[in-house]
């Protein structure tokens, strides 16, 4: 993905980049999106399965959503048959997710999964002082395009130098590999960046390359351990709405911004 032309170079001469991971972190994408675009899939397939949002709380605990489903399979359906015209589990896996994403994309574009507090007021300072931004999630690269283009714009794409999403790499998270690649790409150490997460596997993934991790809590991982965070708060908040400050060290801050990240990195 380009960069915006004529960004002025950042003042700090640590920060160079923040990385984002998507789901939860940039929006509330898996109680509003995720979750009833899979439990669609299912009814569209003849399944009488049904994710509740504590069944799906838990099935979080797995990266991806491909592996989700399997996950469920194996977990919960131990005497499930393949439906005819499937020649194994694994092709049938990804009819559903296929399905689902496009359920995804189609509430994405009716609205119902907006940004979370913050995000834009972030980037755009992000973006003015001449921060580079990039994406590191195990989301699919249409749900990311789905979410960017419906709540920032289709030009919001290019805000982003790296969209490391879904398989592009062998290993989802809590494997570095995802943040790995976001890393070589921007063609940047891990000191001068900071990622961004909201569940404990995201922020083993990006400590495990280095990376100064901020985590922005939601209702399935407040009780997760982020011991290893540099800063856990509830959200980025807003001048006129504060975050709250779960752990780590915000000083006076009352919302996230350019300048806090600066202090973190």
């Amino acid at each position: 993905m380009g960069q915006p032309e004529s960004q002025p170079e950042s003042q700090s001469g640590k920060l160079k980049a923040l990385i984002f991971d998507v789901d939860g972190t940039l929006a509330e994408t898996e109680r509003d999106g995720h979750r009833p675009a899979f439990n669609q899939a299912f009814a569209d397939a003849g399944l009488d399965w049904h994710w509740s949002e504590d069944r799906y709380g838990e099935l979080l605990e797995v990266s991806g959503g491909k592996e989700r489903i399997r996950a469920f399979v194996q977990q919960s359906q131990p005497n499930f048959t393949l439906p005819d015209g499937f020649a194994d589990l694994t092709e049938f896996i990804k009819h559903l997710h296929a399905s689902k994403t496009q359920y995804y994309k189609q509430y994405a574009k009716e609205g119902r999964i907006p940004l979370r507090p913050g995000v834009e007021r972030l980037l755009n300072e992000a973006r003015a002082k001449g921060i580079r931004l990039a994406i590191a999630t195990t989301t699919t690269p249409a749900n990311v395009q789905a979410l960017l283009e419906n709540t920032l714009g289709p030009e919001s794409l290019d805000w982003f130098e790296v969209i490391a999403a879904g398989d592009m790499v062998p290993h989802k998270k809590p494997a570095p590999d995802i943040f790995e690649y976001a890393l070589a790409h921007l063609q940047l150490p891990p000191k001068n960046c900071l990622g961004f997460e909201d569940t404990n596997n995201g922020l083993l993934s990006a400590t495990q390359t280095g990376l100064k991790t901020v985590v922005t809590v939601n209702d399935y991982t407040r009780a997760q351990d982020f011991s290893k965070a540099t800063l856990v708060i509830s959200d980025f908040g807003e001048p006129n709405a504060p975050f709250e400050v779960i752990s780590g060290n915000a000083g006076s801050a009352q919302y996230f911004d350019i300048a806090l990240a600066e202090r973190l990195c």
